[in-house]
């Protein structure tokens, strides 16, 4: 799924939902433009068929899709990372992370305007692959492969539909295509209607698709397209936003439904079936190995299965790749990244043994050489997941003339996803975790802390203890995922999660820090995570070559051998470490940046982090203006825009 195959003759630029067909015509590249086909011809064989339902996939990526703007301007600013620095109103992507939105943002109209691309891409597959003779009196091989399709269909739609609710909450529903639509001045539609719907279609979808295992290695890598696990894992998903808080119109504020219990039972339900089936997917036993080798490995068809679903990027264009690893990510030689910066507050709610920081926090850079690195002050840590010194297939080269495009995939749906919801749900149904719920969050807490169970912090075994275990866990196993800030709506969770962050961001600015307060809405990170004996100085060794990693002494003194020299977690030497990266140096270091107390967490995130952010307001974007002007059935912007 590398190669892109399909463009609408024209996108959708507005609301109403209308893509402008010519005799009800389609055009295909692949990659390059063919003739123009009828929907006939379109889906009169397997193989175009196939080729349409590849391009309802297609709507998923790009600069409008998960290539930079869902994935890395929409989610943020959260208690785990900050979008675009500096307080600029700009408009544009900083408004959004500052939550200082106008409906004349720039950034509005082209997602959602994408997103129903992919609706309507959708909707012509569900649609005419049911009506081809083949679904029904076709070989057995070609009425399994339009199953596929129509399932995969079904799950995209899906998909499109639960990113505009979870942005907008209610949008204009449309379940045909355009071309049969009688009226296409649409007025937005109740979300909960729209989370049944796509419930139910993600029921029908399940029973359509093959499991992992049943399609084999062979051409696409399988985790690019979707496949049982990835529909009952996204169904379970959406059934916790359905039964979760969301900001309603009618009322102005955050609410859930009385009936919130069902949608959790769904959850529950089919993660149940995910865990009954663990040789389809399964947690992969080394977290960096997901993202190094997989992810930024370009290796796809991960033997475990954890990466259950990710979206296919390629063609080093503004319209079919991304920008991971370039807008986001460390700067490596002459190329930068950086434009999203992990929280101080984040990087402390890890516990010292816990190897998830280490890949999703990365407070250096990698000097012209390509292979030395140069340390970062606090209030420079960035998000590592997607990283260029990782590149393989091909490898980042050696003084890059400044690529925007590398290839790299985003990812939807991960295993630990399935455990972790797997847990919430019978703990919310039951009003307490069962022995099988601790075990499937041990899991995953086992696997970040490198299969040693012993060193797995308590899980608590009440009702509230074990939810704000839940909501820490979660924090630290999806950094940088486009996760954490819609869990904490869906939890009615970001007022507190934002207030309590810029509380504690100003004690860690501060002269003399004080200790950072605990968290009141999840669980703490063990004491020394939090104390105001952190180092208010980082020494580093600037000769160190390691690939990635960095390390220090957990809790005590001493020296490590990696970039660091002194202790993330006790107070600064008096006097500076000396170099032990070269055996029997004596030599003391000179290369430091600053940490605790340091001024520029205030200039960096305190007086910016969410500036803007109202209660019962910010939680959903507002519509764009000139769309509320092109379809008056709208009827305006809620929630005080």
């Amino acid at each position: 799924m590398k190669t892109k195959f399909l463009t609408l003759t024209s996108f959708l630029m507005m609301i109403p939902i209308a893509i402008l067909f010519v005799n009800s015509c389609k055009k295909y590249i692949s990659p390059n433009p063919l003739s123009t086909f009828s929907p006939a011809i379109t889906f009169g064989s397997v193989t175009l068929a196939r080729t349409a339902v590849m391009g309802a996939y297609n709507s998923l990526t790009g600069d409008y899709g998960y290539g930079i703007r869902i994935s890395m301007y929409y989610p943020y600013d959260s208690d785990e990372m900050m979008g675009a620095g500096g307080n600029t109103q700009d408009n544009d992507r900083r408004d959004i992370a500052r939550y200082n939105l106008t409906s004349n943002n720039a950034q509005l109209q082209p997602i959602m305007a994408q997103s129903y691309q992919g609706i309507e891409r959708s909707n012509l597959c569900i649609y005419y692959i049911p009506r081809m003779p083949q679904y029904t009196s076709g070989t057995p091989m070609d009425q399994g492969e339009l199953k596929r399709l129509y399932g995969e269909s079904l799950t995209l739609r899906a998909q499109y539909y639960f990113e505009l609710i979870r942005n907008w909450g209610d949008v204009p529903a449309q379940w045909i295509p355009s071309q049969f639509q009688t009226n296409l001045f649409l007025p937005k539609t109740d979300r909960d209607t729209i989370y049944n719907h796509i419930l139910n279609d993600l029921l029908i979808a399940e029973n359509l698709v093959p499991w992992r295992t049943d399609v084999g290695t062979v051409g696409d890598p399988v985790d690019q397209r979707i496949t049982k696990g990835t529909v009952k894992a996204l169904r379970a998903r959406i059934a916790l936003f359905r039964g979760g808080y969301s900001l309603r119109a009618k009322s102005g504020v955050m609410e859930r439904g009385s009936d919130y219990l069902t949608y959790y039972k769904i959850a529950f339900s089919e993660c149940s079936d995910l865990l009954a089936r663990r040789d389809e997917h399964t947690l992969d036993p080394s977290y960096k190995a997901v993202w190094q080798t997989y992810i930024c490995g370009h290796n796809g068809n991960d033997p475990s299965g954890e990466i259950m679903f990710q979206v296919a990027m390629g063609g080093a264009t503004s319209t079919s790749d991304s920008k991971l690893g370039t807008y986001n990510g460390t700067k490596f030689g002459t190329v930068g990244g950086g434009s999203l910066a992990i929280m101080p507050t984040y990087f402390y709610m890890f516990d010292s043994t816990d190897v998830r920081r280490d890949v999703t926090c990365v407070p250096f850079e990698t000097n012209t050489d390509y292979v030395t690195r140069k340390g970062h002050s606090i209030n420079a840590i960035v998000d590592g997941k997607w990283r260029k010194e990782w590149l393989t297939n091909p490898a980042f080269p050696a003084n890059p003339t400044s690529p925007s495009n590398l290839g790299l995939n985003w990812v939807i749906q991960r295993f630990s996803d399935v455990l972790l919801m797997y847990a919430e749900a019978d703990n919310e149904i039951n009003g307490g975790p069962s022995a099988a719920d601790i075990a499937a969050v041990k899991e995953v807490s086992t696997r970040a802390h490198s299969g040693n169970a012993s060193l797995v912090p308590p899980i608590p075994n009440d009702y509230t203890g074990f939810f704000k275990y839940i909501v820490r866990e979660r924090m630290l196993e999806f950094g940088s995922e486009a996760v954490r800030k819609y869990d904490l709506i869906r939890w009615n969770l970001l007022t507190a999660a934002i207030n309590e962050t810029k509380a504690n961001l100003t004690n860690m600015g501060a002269a003399t820090p004080a200790a950072m307060n605990p968290p009141s809405y999840m669980a703490p990170p063990p004491a020394y995570c939090m104390s105001a004996n952190l180092p208010k100085t980082m020494y580093y060794n600037a000769d160190f070559k390691g690939d990635d990693s960095y390390w220090s002494p957990a809790n005590g003194a001493g020296a490590g051998k990696g970039l660091w020299a002194n202790s993330l977690y006790q107070p600064a030497p008096a006097k500076a470490p000396v170099d032990l990266t070269i055996p029997g140096n004596t030599t003391t270091l000179t290369t430091h940046v600053s940490w605790l107390g340091y001024t520029g967490i205030n200039t960096s995130f305190t007086s910016i982090f969410a500036y803007a952010f109202k209660t019962n307001h910010s939680e959903l974007l507002p519509y764009y203006s000139q769309t509320l002007i092109n379809n008056p059935a709208l009827g305006g912007n809620n929630y005080g825009y």
